[in-house]
């Protein structure tokens, strides 16, 4: 995921092995990760790290952003999958803001394995990646609802103008304004989401290592706004704007983040 350094402030020439020896030198390490020296992040600002991490046995660093969101999604999960390549993450794959039990139309539990359930006015479907997986068991029951918080980073921008985009009028005909569809096809990578946004809000912070600005892009998402970040230059490479409010975003956007609640209790865990 080097290249997803962009999306918060690292140049596309910036240097990987010294970045990679700042984060050795000055970085902590990651709760809920791998043995200390090996899993580490370097906080630059307002939330914003980047991580590098080597597996043990492997010569090769894996460097890539992140950012601390301060507030909770709640997710019925449909599905959780291990990554053999990364054994403290986990992939989520369920329906945010899930209807309370007392109003929904469809139990998720009782969904056929397979087959996707009806959503509700501000439900949506949503995969994502989370970092703390150790925190997690072994298996989760379909439709278990748990609070996560998770950020999106761009792999591809394909509209940023006014509120009218290619997906936006789907967006609408839905009666939602937004869109977010789980990218499925072979070869897609996990976690990823073909969303349609309009843009609330647009904070600014700043790189301490390059002086770059960063703009944390608040998409209107049902529910909760959902914290977006974008290369520059993938942009300008585009000929795309920079993201303005009242405008939309659409794209296909990597999500990841941790859990921030709604876990089992301990005791069911170790019974399982």
């Amino acid at each position: 995921m080097d290249f997803l350094l962009e999306c918060i402030g690292f140049p596309p020439d910036h240097g990987l092995p010294a970045l990679i020896q700042t984060v050795k030198a000055k970085g902590e390490p990651i709760p809920y990760r791998g043995p200390a020296g090996e899993h580490l992040r370097y906080p630059l600002s307002g939330g914003l790290e980047v991580r590098a991490e080597r597996e043990d046995g492997q010569e090769h660093w894996n460097v890539w952003p992140f950012f601390r969101v301060d507030h909770r999604l709640r997710l019925a999960v449909l599905e959780t999958r291990r990554v053999p390549d990364s054994p403290f993450d986990r992939l989520l794959f369920g329906v945010a803001n899930p209807a309370l039990p007392e109003t929904a139309g469809t139990q998720l539990g009782d969904t056929v394995p397979g087959s996707l359930p009806e959503l509700e006015a501000e439900e949506f479907l949503l995969t994502a990646y989370v970092t703390d997986a150790r925190r997690l068991p072994a298996s989760l029951p379909a439709g278990h609802v748990l609070a996560v918080s998770v950020a999106g980073f761009a792999l591809d921008v394909s509209y940023v103008g006014p509120n009218e985009g290619a997906a936006a009028a789907e967006a609408r005909a839905g009666g939602r304004g937004a869109l977010f569809r789980p990218l499925g096809q072979q070869g897609d990578p996990g976690g990823c989401m073909e969303i349609s946004l309009r843009i609330s809000s647009l904070r600014h912070l700043r790189n301490p290592l390059t002086g770059i600005e960063v703009a944390v892009v608040e998409g209107d998402a049902p529910g909760r706004p959902m914290p977006l970040f974008v290369s520059r230059w993938q942009l300008e490479e585009e000929g795309l704007p920079f993201p303005r409010p009242g405008w939309r975003i659409e794209g296909a956007f990597l999500f990841q983040g941790t859990l921030a609640g709604g876990l089992p209790p301990r005791e069911a865990r170790r019974a399982r």
